[in-house]
């Protein structure tokens, strides 16, 4: 009876045993995907950023809307404005007609690219895709759709962000309340 009954207890605690060493390892994986995720969301907007300051700063020789059709590196000084709108905003991002778009953008250069999903690595380089939408409604500005992608260590773990950025002339900031 004694034996019978050890073996019974020994039996539910492996059965325990079990079910918790699943549940720890349904939670790690669960916590995997939402810092890739959240790494994905800061590659996105730090694209977006960048393409926003970008388009603030006044500097760039690229305020003529062009027909974008291929990829350009914002670290080689390569920036667009697109008059062109894209066909996939979303899966599979920034695309039109099924080829990528957009100016990648990696921050300092300090984003490692590995596309065999290694740890601390990114998929792919964050990219954003800048369109001009047209003048602001009271004339004093121009109006710009920024679309930016960002990727984590895999291809599943990806973010889009989007905003709409004015910029105006003529604004001066006299540091004050």
């Amino acid at each position: 009876m004694a034996l019978v009954t050890a073996l019974l207890l020994l039996a539910v605690v492996t059965i325990l045993a079990v079910g918790m060493f699943r549940g720890i390892s349904a939670q790690e994986r669960i916590a995997g995907n939402l810092r890739e995720k959240q790494r994905a969301l800061h590659a996105a907007e730090s694209a977006q950023q960048y393409a926003e300051w970008w388009l603030s700063t006044g500097n760039n020789s690229a305020t003529v809307p062009v027909v974008c059709d291929t990829v350009l590196n914002a670290n080689l000084s390569q920036m667009q404005i697109c008059s062109n709108k894209l066909t996939s905003v979303v899966a599979p991002p920034l695309q039109i007609s099924g080829a990528n778009q957009g100016v990648t953008y990696n921050p300092g250069n300090a984003l490692t690219i590995n596309t065999t999903s290694a740890r601390e690595t990114y998929y792919q380089v964050p990219r954003f895709y800048v369109t001009d939408i047209g003048a602001s409604a009271d004339a004093t500005g121009e109006v710009y759709r920024i679309n930016a992608v960002g990727y984590g260590g895999n291809p599943s773990a990806v973010a889009v962000v989007e905003s709409t950025f004015v910029v105006r002339q003529g604004v001066v900031d006299r540091g004050g309340p």
